[in-house]
């Protein structure tokens, strides 16, 4: 497939607010897979693999600007890499095995569901900031980053990040900052294994990746740097309002 040089340069700008919004928020496909279909002309299944495979820049880029948030939970990085490669594995397969025309009726819906759960208030229970600490929300940590940072990611990346922050808000006694790069974490070790899968199993749109990429990896450094100062819920509620529009504009032009 053959790109003018006007998709290619118009990438590394939406590479950049993607790298922002993924390494802040973990919506970085609302941004970059709409440009990769309606800008760079890709249909969904290809245009998803060429969206997963750029975003591995966008991991490099955050972790590396994360490193402060990151020091002092290694246990738990580390468990969401083994959890995240597993899960990756299988999340890549279905999406390779699945016909086409149902993951282009499934896109809505995870997007739907990713919008409302960012938007989805924090329940004030008492007692329950402390979930993390105990047996059972280690349990529950450990399988949201199986399920939706291994299998649900190597599917389909959009909302696979505020799905799992969404959660993770719930059951950590961390600030956000500090679960939001373990998270990052986990999203770059299944962009890994997918780019893996994918290189093998199906194409790849490289050429249209790499500038997209390295767009993403400049704004993955950046993200961190504003979740440390930029309120939570100004975050939460501009990217959920965002990704209700999108889902409805899917959801039309879908079905």
């Amino acid at each position: 497939m053959h790109f003018a040089l006007w998709q290619y340069l118009i990438m590394l700008p939406i590479g950049i607010l993607g790298g922002i919004v993924s390494s802040s928020v973990g919506m970085a496909s609302l941004v970059t897979y709409p440009a990769l279909l309606y800008l760079g002309g890709i249909p969904p299944v290809t245009a998803n693999v060429t969206n997963t495979s750029s975003m591995i820049f966008s991991g490099f880029g955050s972790i590396f600007s994360s490193l402060p948030e990151l020091k002092g939970h290694v246990k738990e990085t580390i468990n969401a890499l083994i959890l995240t490669l597993i899960g990756g594995i299988g999340g890549v397969y279905a999406l390779l095995a699945a016909p086409k025309k149902d993951f282009e009726f499934a896109v809505p819906w995870f997007i739907l569901v990713s919008a409302l759960l960012i938007l989805w208030p924090k329940s004030k229970k008492a007692g329950q900031k402390k979930l993390i600490h105990s047996k059972k929300g280690m349990v529950i940590a450990l399988t949201i980053t199986f399920l939706i940072y291994g299998a649900y990611s190597s599917y389909f990346s959009a909302g696979a990040g505020v799905l799992a922050l969404g959660i993770l808000a719930f059951i950590s006694t961390e600030p956000f900052p500090v679960y939001n790069a373990i998270r990052n974490v986990a999203a770059l070790s299944a962009n890994v294994i997918s780019i893996v899968i994918f290189t093998l199993k199906t194409t790849v749109y490289w050429s249209i990746a790499l500038p997209l990429g390295i767009g993403m990896m400049i704004g993955g450094y950046i993200g961190p740097v504003i979740v440390r100062y930029v309120p939570e819920k100004v975050m939460k509620l501009t990217v959920g309002i965002l990704a209700l529009g999108l889902s409805a504009y899917f959801f039309y032009t879908t079905y």
